[in-house]
């Protein structure tokens, strides 16, 4: 399936027109973004391509966990199922379900990728169509699926099909970034959050990169 989703050889998601597009809108219309993009270099979304369907597994393997302990449970999955570098539906549709809670998956983890590869191999939900719609519309097809969120579909999306314009309220180190950079440090609500990001439009995905490599760099409080 993850073919269906991928671009020509040798050609990137976001072309460096794109993003040299994004940076000087981003430059233009915020001073903080300048700051940020002559700090952090060129953002690394749409720079490698990623199978959809494993990209779905790892989101819900990893909810939740540290980056380490969703990398080991990942790398036992993945034994377990004979999967090697990446994962596909016929890695999980006949997968018994205490194989997998062997590995390290929660009941409920198990329960979802099995359903979500039954789901794309039954051709009941499908990348090519994902693809096709809107961003919001997709992230509604995504969120319909056994353990994928709002959240884990607007990352989908970002990361996986590279829209340009994703900005997830929901992500505690977006807010956590904004309201640091633009409220010193005090906690701003969806609309006054959602009113600062609006200026960043149509490269709201990219700016929330270099929010995110700011709360980074940044010194820990307590």
């Amino acid at each position: 399936m993850g073919t269906l989703l991928s671009p020509p050889p040798n050609k990137l998601l976001i072309s460096a027109d794109e993003m040299a597009a994004a940076e000087r809108h981003l430059s233009k219309s915020d001073a903080v973004m300048k700051r940020l993009i002559k700090t952090y270099a060129r953002c690394t979304i749409g720079q490698s391509r990623r199978d959809p369907f494993h990209v779905l597994c790892t989101s819900i393997i990893s909810q939740q966990l540290s980056v380490k302990a969703a990398d080991t449970i990942q790398a036992r999955v993945a034994t377990a199922v004979l999967a090697g570098a990446k994962f596909m539906p016929a890695h999980f549709i006949d997968a018994e379900h205490a194989l997998l809670r062997a590995a390290g998956l929660s009941n409920a983890k198990a329960k979802w990728l099995i359903g979500i590869a039954q789901a794309v191999h039954s051709g009941e939900f499908s990348f090519a169509k994902l693809r096709r719609m809107d961003d919001e519309s997709a992230i509604e097809a995504l969120d319909a699926l056994p353990g994928i969120g709002r959240w884990t579909a607007e990352m989908y999306l970002m990361f996986a099909l590279a829209r340009l314009d994703i900005f997830s309220l929901g992500d505690v180190g977006l807010r956590n970034g904004v309201n640091r950079l633009y409220n010193n440090g005090e906690k701003l609500d969806d609309e006054a959050t959602l009113a600062i990001a609006a200026r960043w439009a149509p490269y709201r995905s990219i700016a929330s990169w270099y929010l995110w490599r700011a709360m980074e760099a940044a010194p820990k409080v307590g």
